[in-house]
């Protein structure tokens, strides 16, 4: 517990146990820091979930929880890409080799359950309440009160809404604001489904019959679709001879039914009986077709997931703030930002001199400034990539051959230096030494756990601007 320090630490709830949630668990924990998680599922394990790409941004924090080991022990570095058509032409390889280079760490495929277990193991069982789905809250100058849908209630000096893009969180602060007289806005003309996709991870597989399964790093193909509806499918190989999929495809040509029920949700079960016959005939660049990878996956762990790209202006009032999806939600590849965020502002909760209103409001204020812009910025990028990788009008294949094909390595390789820099670490834990040969952006020192390791003694350096 790396604070000595008199003064009491502020209280936190954090609504929402997944990735986001956890991570911030596993902070304030560290921090010394009270906090209770209420998670609004029945099981705080999640097992739905294809893979997702675990990126350098994040690695130096596993480092610092002690998981990083157990992290690449289950999952592979990513090399190269390849982008396909339907015919196995090869648009695009996009070569990731040097990221390892550049930044000290590989870019890790891991299945989203596995990477949720680990994080779910550093929180102490009695820190997670599980049914409580927060219906609405009251806060003051004093603290903020959260009232569940079963009645229960629960007071604490911060609330942080890491709930997700269905979140309950985002709904009782929003009304709350509107009785302040402040309107929400979201950044988009329309809050509308654009995507959806069906994830899924097969049981291990003979390797004789598919390339590349028994590498030791993982193969990530990506075919675009030449059908109006099915708009691309990725494959992606883990370890145990498994394969990760992912097929994606437009909400518009889908029955109305599966749109509503699956709008603004989280991962949920999904029958595949329910996709065109056709697409299980599908090439895959590995061999086979997409209907041996449905077979070979248990049915009960497919699951289905809305893809919008929604940015929520308010992140924050008064004693609450959210995270994660629950603020911004892009397309994946942005699935890991919550856990981002969350470093920010378990650093700025830390940093605190004492837990009054003022102090909260000015660490809240602070967090906003410092992420916001990030998925600002990254939302007409995102809307772009998102109309060449999935479109289907003239003017979306002629701008997927332009990015693919003719737009320079380099150009490409400059819009990605911001994130290969942004790695921020948890100030109050020993730091991990900087890896790679691009340094990470400077980040403010803690004069709190510098005085903490002044009085022990210690001469570790804290982690301090580089």
């Amino acid at each position: 517990m790396p604070d000595s320090q008199t003064v009491k630490s502020p209280k936190v709830i954090i609504a929402g146990a997944g990735l986001a949630g956890l991570t911030m668990a596993i902070l304030l924990e560290k921090a010394g820091i009270e906090y209770q998680v209420l998670e609004r599922s029945s099981e705080v394990q999640q097992t739905l979930g294809g893979a997702i790409i675990l990126s350098f941004n994040v690695m130096p924090l596993m480092e610092q929880f002690g998981v990083l080991e157990q992290i690449e022990a289950i999952s592979f570095p990513i090399e190269t890409t390849m982008i396909y058509k339907e015919d196995m032409e090869v648009i695009r390889e996009i070569n990731l080799r040097s990221n390892k280079m550049m930044v000290g760490y590989g870019t890790q495929v891991i299945p989203r359950p596995q990477l949720h277990a680990i994080l779910l193991a550093l929180v102490p069982k009695e820190k997670i309440l599980v049914n409580k789905s927060i219906e609405s809250l009251v806060q003051d100058t004093e603290s903020v009160t959260v009232t569940c849908e079963d009645g229960s209630t629960y007071t604490a000096d911060i609330l942080i809404g890491a709930d997700g893009s269905d979140s309950g969180t985002r709904r009782a602060l929003y009304k709350d604001m509107e009785k302040d007289g402040i309107t929400p806005k979201i950044i988009e003309e329309e809050n509308k489904t654009l995507y959806m996709s069906v994830f899924g991870t097969t049981d291990p597989m003979d390797p004789a019959n598919f390339e590349g399964l028994d590498d030791d790093c993982t193969r990530c193909d990506t075919v675009v679709g030449d059908e109006r509806g099915l708009t691309q499918y990725r494959t992606f190989i883990i370890p145990n001879n498994r394969v990760s999929w992912r097929v994606d495809f437009q909400s518009s040509t889908m029955d109305p039914e599966w749109v509503e029920g699956y709008k603004n949700a989280d991962y949920k079960a999904f029958d595949l009986k329910k996709l065109p016959e056709r697409w299980r005939g599908r090439e895959l660049a590995m061999m086979g077709s997409l209907g041996i990878l449905f077979d070979n996956t248990p049915q009960d762990k497919i699951c289905k997931v809305v893809l919008e790209e929604n940015i929520y202006e308010n992140w924050k009032h008064g004693r609450t703030v959210l995270i994660g999806d629950a603020a911004h939600r892009l397309l994946p590849g942005f699935a890991l930002e919550g856990m981002l965020d969350a470093i920010v502002l378990a650093n700025l909760i830390y940093e605190m001199p004492t837990s009054n209103h003022k102090n909260i409001v000015k660490a809240l204020e602070e967090f906003y400034e410092e992420r916001f812009p990030t998925p600002r910025r990254e939302l007409n990028p995102t809307q772009q990539a998102t109309h060449v990788m999935f479109g289907r009008t003239w003017l979306d294949v002629a701008g997927r051959y332009l990015l693919l094909k003719l737009v320079p390595k380099y150009f490409k390789e400059k819009s990605r230096d911001y994130i290969n820099y942004y790695r921020p670490q948890a100030a109050f834990l020993p730091r991990v030494d900087t890896r790679g040969e691009n340094p990470p952006t400077p980040q403010r020192a803690s004069k709190k756990y510098a005085n903490y390791l002044k009085s022990k003694g210690d001469s570790d350096t804290p982690a301090a601007a580089v």
